[in-house]
């Protein structure tokens, strides 16, 4: 996969504290081919304007026209990929410096590959050093539904298994980004767990999401949200037989 042109996606939405730091931890693990899409949700502070300080031509800046959330800003930013490698990436981590080598490595044998994280607060002391443990992540479509603790930014995917997901379902309420990726992978059995920590995944009062930790949602909700992301992913694999 050496020689496989990356893409890595991120979504911001005033991410100034942070975003600096986080590309920087990237953009020295990529080629002058690979390229670093962002794709923005109406920031007001100065997030864009340090990214474009920077001047790296890796990096493409492409704003969310359409709904806005985490999700749909995701989507905006895999829409414009050129990569076969997909790389999904938050605003407020910290790779480290042999992440891209590992997940090329883990991906020569499956479409879809999430690695471990070590958890810390906003000024990157580690809290937790086993996101996996912590959380008892563990493989299967059965358990993965029932116990959706996949988080997106330890993700990273063949361009195969990104272009099956995509459009994401419409309600990302009920069926955010990280939980679809997680269900087609292991509904296709075409994950593959890294049990290697490679972000410092950085926990702060302005985290727009809580991917992998304990839910605060209903039981009500947790079986609609299921409910509707089967009948979602069941859909999508019909449609997928009928091409």
């Amino acid at each position: 996969m050496e020689n496989r042109k990356i893409s890595v996606c991120m979504a911001t939405y005033n991410g100034e504290k942070y975003i600096l730091e986080q590309l920087q931890s990237i953009l020295k693990q990529l080629k002058p081919e690979d390229e670093v899409i962002i794709s923005d949700d109406g920031s007001t502070d100065s997030t864009l304007y340090i990214i474009e300080a920077l001047n790296d031509p890796r990096i493409h800046i492409y704003m969310n026209e359409k709904e806005h959330g985490y999700t749909k800003n995701f989507e905006n930013a895999l829409n414009h990929a050129a990569g076969d490698i997909i790389f999904i990436s938050d605003q407020d981590d910290v790779w480290t410096d042999d992440k891209v080598k590992v997940m090329c490595e883990a991906l020569k044998g499956k479409k879809l590959a999430v690695h471990d994280a070590f958890v810390t607060d906003e000024n990157l002391g580690v809290k937790i050093p086993s996101f996996f443990e912590h959380y008892g992540i563990r493989q299967g479509f059965l358990r993965t539904l029932l116990y959706t603790r996949y988080t997106g930014a330890c993700m990273a995917m063949k361009r195969e298994f990104m272009e099956l997901s995509l459009p994401f379902p419409e309600n990302q309420q009920l069926c955010p980004y990280d939980y679809w990726f997680a269900y087609l992978g292991e509904y296709l059995k075409e994950a593959v767990l890294v049990h290697v920590p490679l972000i410092y995944y950085r926990r702060h009062e302005n985290t727009a999401l809580h991917a992998g930790e304990y839910s605060t949602r209903s039981l009500r909700e947790k079986i609609e949200t299921r409910i509707y992301c089967l009948r979602e992913l069941q859909k999508r694999l019909r449609e997928r037989k009928a091409v």
